[in-house]
This record gives structure tokens, C-alpha cells and sequence, in this order.
């Protein structure tokens, strides 16, 4: 059992690529003064390390050795945390739907997953935390406080994405964007190690018909009840 201060929970916000988890998890760390973690930006990181490296997404060995070389941090800023790659900002350069697919791949493997699991830990160990990924309520912390998975259609995922990425300047097809995300679902869900997955205490939500703020007001509310009792 967490013996974690009841007024500082860790919230685990699971669920499949473009159901909305990273924007709703900044909007809810905020109104509740809490630390937000993007834990897929970690991934992501691996990933465009691994590429600009020379290291294939498919050596698992490889890449857990890479991943424990490498210094990830996440420095603050107004905007949200930025991932820092051994002391250099590369948020921006994660965010491409390369990127996206191979850390998908990256996170297939088991002494990669190893190697940032002490990372995600140490990170929410204080507790007044909100993770967001795909194992954090299954693997990172099975004792959370507050466990929720959200989910939305594939072509709701889509669209989102696409209005993402066109807010950034960056070319965006649906057709392909929509059927990467069905391929990654099936790949995240059917991987051997930390299969995404609801945890069994989750609460599942579906953002599929609902508006940004009902979904951050909806977590909220399920953080404060967890600090009332």
C-alpha cells in the first residue's frame, strides 16, 4: 500500500495513441498543482536517439544499452515539461508520426522498458503527480491513487491528430494517419511485455463525444475524491 500523503496521489492516465491523455493530463496537472510526466516522450526520445544513432528499433539489447547511456530530463516550461536528451531540448523533434511509430517499437522491449522503469519511478515518488502513457497503472505504479484509461475511436483519434499536426505546419493525411493508429493499437496491445491494457481497479472513459473540458473536469473530480477519502 502507497504510503503516500493522502493530498498527493499519483494519477495514472492510460490509454491507446490520440485519446487525448497528453493534453487532458497537462490541463488536470495544473488545476491541481501537480507534476506532469509524459512518459511516451521518454519512448519517443529512445526512439530518435536510437534513429539518429544508427541503432535499429528492432535490437532490444541494443537499445537498452543506448537507454541507459542517455540522460533524459524534462525541463519546465510555461507551455508544459520539454524532454531534454542528455542536456539538449528535443521536444519538437519527437513529435513526428516516425517518431510516434518507432517508439511504439522501442517500447516492445523489454530492457528498454527496464531501464526507464527506475526513471517513471523516481520521477512520481513524491507523489502529486499525473503520468500519462500506456502501462503506468499496470507496471509503473500498480498503487496509484487514481487510475483511469482513456480511450476514443480510431477515427476519432485520427482527426485529432490531424487537427495536432496541422496546428504545427505539418502535412497531415487522414487515411494514413488512421490506419498507423490501428496498426499501433494492435501492436501495443498484442506486445509480449506491458501489453496495453486497463488495469483491473481502472475506470475506463471514453473521449470519443466529449468535450475537452468534460474530460479534464471528469479526471479532476476522480483526483479529489481519491484526496477526500
Amino acid at each position: 500500500m502507497s504510503e503516500r500523503a493522502k493530498d498527493r496521489p499519483v494519477v495514472a492516465l492510460d490509454g491507446p495513441a490520440g485519446a487525448g491523455k497528453s493534453t487532458v493530463a497537462r490541463a488536470v496537472a495544473k488545476a491541481l498543482g501537480f507534476l506532469y510526466v509524459d512518459t511516451g516522450a521518454l519512448y519517443r526520445g529512445v526512439a530518435l536517439a536510437a534513429k539518429e544513432k544508427g541503432v535499429s528499433w528492432e535490437d532490444g539489447e541494443a537499445l537498452g544499452a543506448l537507454t541507459r547511456a542517455l540522460d533524459l530530463d524534462f525541463e519546465a516550461t510555461d507551455e508544459g515539461p520539454r524532454l531534454l536528451i542528455d542536456g539538449i531540448d528535443r521536444a519538437p523533434d519527437i513529435r513526428t508520426p516516425d517518431v510516434a511509430d518507432g517508439a511504439s517499437k522501442v517500447s516492445q522491449h523489454e530492457p528498454v522498458r527496464a531501464a526507464l522503469l527506475d526513471v517513471q519511478r523516481q520521477l512520481g515518488a513524491a507523489g502529486a503527480v499525473v503520468f500519462e502513457g500506456r502501462d503506468i497503472g499496470t507496471v509503473v505504479f500498480p498503487d496509484a491513487e487514481v487510475k483511469l484509461f482513456l480511450t476514443a475511436t480510431p477515427e476519432a483519434r485520427a482527426r485529432r491528430r490531424v487537427g495536432d499536426l496541422m496546428e504545427r505546419g505539418k502535412d497531415a493525411d487522414y487515411g494514413s494517419i488512421l490506419e498507423a493508429i490501428r496498426e499501433r493499437d494492435a501492436r501495443d496491445s498484442s506486445r509480449a511485455v506491458a501489453p496495453l491494457k486497463p488495469a483491473a481497479d481502472a475506470t475506463t472513459l471514453d473521449t470519443t463525444d466529449l468535450g475537452f473540458d468534460e474530460v479534464v473536469e471528469a479526471v479532476v473530480a476522480a483526483v479529489r475524491e481519491a484526496m477526500a477519502r
